[in-house]
């Protein structure tokens, strides 16, 4: 069976053929991260998402819990999975053209592939899916591999300008029209008894009985949000990544100061802004008109300086090798990110949705991060165990079989 001591675990990038662990383990954590948000939706109504006033109590500890998710998380590790994303397209791109392998049909296959995961993954499991915005974001980034790092990183930043103009924009139409021409907005934004018993009984029914609701919004996610802004912010940050990994960043291999600095300037910039905007929203009593555009705009910016400060981080633990264990185990975690992905969705849905248990809309804040430490238990302990005795994940094993037209061998030589 293949091994490595732990003086062997390196996050920097060892041989052409070889993983870049470091990129394994800022994958991992990133997929463990995005439960802290994701397990909103998956037990709350969606208002609740956005406006953590419209669903639950917003007390004491349940407070501490969503301002510890929305400072820390929210949109962080989406920030870091899709950056990671478009390094990966730069990554695989480059060693099949060394090969001189078939790039551009491997990729168009990859991501049509995923395209398809996305889709029954959104209306037949959880409409919060995002693998249909990164295939559909990653066929327009791979045009871009060949770019220059700064280049790929402005033109990044300038598309997502573009969603956060947008916001803008509808902001400006917001404070301009009368209150029957928001009331739509609103009524979704603060939405009364009828409409959360409505959603609750549709999650808590039967899978059939969920389809309705679940394909509407999937529906909703996949066309006018990804237009307005999943495909700005996406394509972008694929873009930044792509700079990035190109720079050495993603790799371990940069000094130990740019990564200090990094963490520091990310946080200590970062997390006041976005206190800012939660205080300017709580002070406008998170009102439609006032907290549903510009009051986003402080973490949707500053969502970019915090995750840069998770990079920073791990990149530091990985670069000197601390608690290589620790390593190991989120490399493990990060290798099979797309099983692990729909995993969670599985898990979750089982432990919320009426087909399963039917907790939906009786979980407080307190109790979702508690589910979420379980989960993370299971998928920190499951991963290393499997990669033990297979060389890929399930979903990544048959990704691969089907991009690649062969099915490469999925146990370990003992």
């Amino acid at each position: 069976m293949e091994t490595r001591t732990a003086s062997q675990v390196s996050c920097g990038p060892v041989t052409q053929a070889e993983r870049i662990v470091s990129i394994d383990v800022l994958r991992g954590f990133a997929v463990l991260g995005i439960l802290v948000m994701n397990i909103q939706s998956f037990s709350m109504i969606g208002p609740a998402y956005l406006n953590p006033t419209a669903y639950g109590d917003l007390t004491g500890t349940n407070h501490t819990v969503w301002l510890l998710s929305h400072v820390l998380a929210d949109r962080k590790f989406m920030t870091i999975f899709s950056m990671l994303f478009g390094a990966g397209i730069v990554l695989m791109s480059s060693r099949r053209e060394a090969a001189g392998a078939d790039r551009a049909g491997a990729h168009y296959r990859r991501m049509g592939l995923l395209l398809l995961v996305g889709l029954l993954h959104g209306h037949l499991l959880w409409y919060g899916d995002i693998l249909h915005a990164y295939a559909l974001c990653g066929m327009v980034a791979y045009l871009f591999r060949r770019g220059r790092p700064g280049t790929l990183i402005a033109v990044g930043l300038a598309s997502i300008s573009v969603a956060s103009a947008l916001s803008l924009l509808f902001q400006w139409f917001l404070n301009h029209s009368p209150a029957e021409a928001v009331e739509k907005g609103v009524v979704w934004w603060t939405p009364g008894e009828a409409d959360v018993a409505s959603e609750i009984a549709a999650l808590r029914g039967g899978w059939f009985e969920q389809l309705p609701h679940r394909t509407m919004t999937a529906l909703f996610f996949q066309t006018a949000l990804f237009a307005i802004e999943v495909s700005w912010r996406s394509g972008g940050l694929m873009l930044v990544g792509m700079g990035l990994f190109k720079l050495g960043v993603f790799s371990a291999k940069r000094s130990y100061a740019m990564y200090v600095t990094m963490a520091v300037i990310g946080f200590s910039v970062g997390i006041p802004i976005i206190l800012y905007g939660v205080h300017r929203n709580f002070a406008a009593e998170w009102s439609f008109r006032s907290c549903f555009c510009l009051g986003a705009q402080f973490n949707y910016w500053a969502s970019l300086l915090v995750a840069m400060g998770w990079v920073g981080l791990v990149m530091l633990v990985c670069k000197h090798s601390i608690a290589p264990k620790l390593i190991r185990t989120l490399a493990a975690v990060g290798q099979m990110a797309f099983t692990n992905y729909l995993l969670q969705t599985v898990i979750c849905t089982t432990i919320f949705y009426g087909h399963g248990f039917g907790l939906f809309g009786q979980v407080e804040r307190l109790g979702q991060i508690l589910i979420v430490l379980a989960v993370w238990i299971v998928l920190l302990v499951l991963s290393p165990l499997w990669l033990r005795h297979f060389r890929f994940g399930p979903a990544e094993w048959l990704w691969r079989s089907l991009t690649y037209m062969s099915a490469p061998p999925m146990r370990r030589q003992e």
